[in-house]
């Protein structure tokens, strides 16, 4: 049985993405480790984003979400990929970008995967829209959808709280409304912790199809791994 790291800037384990996984990847032993696995709320606190730094949010093991500075998780994520190598691949669960990082085995990055194959599916198409989860990452996806030959319009709804009183289902439609009033014809939404729940929230609300980023990590790993899926 191939065996697969998954590993969360949060907490794991991540009971919101490790399902629809392995629905992806039958037959695949899933390996949780989280970059805050170790922390509690008051170290958690302290890695707020500074200015200048990337802004990454991701969700707790309580169900809860936190927003942290990509500087500060950086060298837990690489003290955790040294500490695997007992795997057959791991896979980054976020779609921020990690350049900086060395692993001892296959390592799937999901913001080196996501723009390639939206620039395929989204092919004569004049624009693409892009969800992200906080107002800060709006202007994170430009380089990632460089390859792209549509214009890129860009929205946010958090896929782990609501906003201003409103359900997270709710922001999610209004997003989705947003993005197709705007002339998208295709939206990515573009985080791990978006589900398949979601997917449909978006589609009902925009009309469009609905590409999600753990979809499309989930069954290029499958191909790696060769699982049949």
């Amino acid at each position: 049985m191939a065996r697969l790291a998954v590993v969360t800037i949060g907490q794991a384990p991540r009971t919101d993405l490790t399902p629809e996984l392995r629905y992806w990847l039958p037959g695949v032993e899933l390996i949780e480790r989280g970059a805050l696995d170790e922390d509690g709320p008051e170290a958690i606190a302290a890695m707020a984003p500074k200015p200048g730094d990337e802004v990454l949010t991701t969700r707790l093991r309580d169900g809860g979400n936190a927003v942290i500075g990509h500087q500060h998780i950086v060298p837990r994520v690489q003290k955790i990929l040294h500490s695997l190598t007992d795997v057959d691949a791991i896979m980054l669960a976020c779609t921020g970008e990690f350049d900086d990082v060395e692993s001892p085995k296959p390592l799937l990055r999901p913001e080196k995967m996501i723009g390639p194959g939206v620039a395929a599916l989204s092919a004569g198409l004049a624009k693409v829209g892009i969800l992200v989860p906080l107002p800060e990452q709006r202007n994170t996806p430009d380089g990632k959808y460089s390859l792209l030959s549509a214009e890129v319009i860009v929205d946010d709804a958090s896929p782990y709280v609501g906003v201003n009183g409103a359900t997270v289902d709710a922001g999610l439609a209004a997003a989705a409304r947003r993005l197709a009033d705007a002339g998208a014809e295709l939206i990515v939404a573009d985080c791990i912790g978006y589900s398949q729940p979601m997917r449909a929230v978006l589609t009902q609300e925009s009309g469009v199809p609905v590409v999600l980023a753990r979809s499309i990590v989930a069954r290029l790993t499958a191909e790696l791994l060769d699982t049949g899926a």
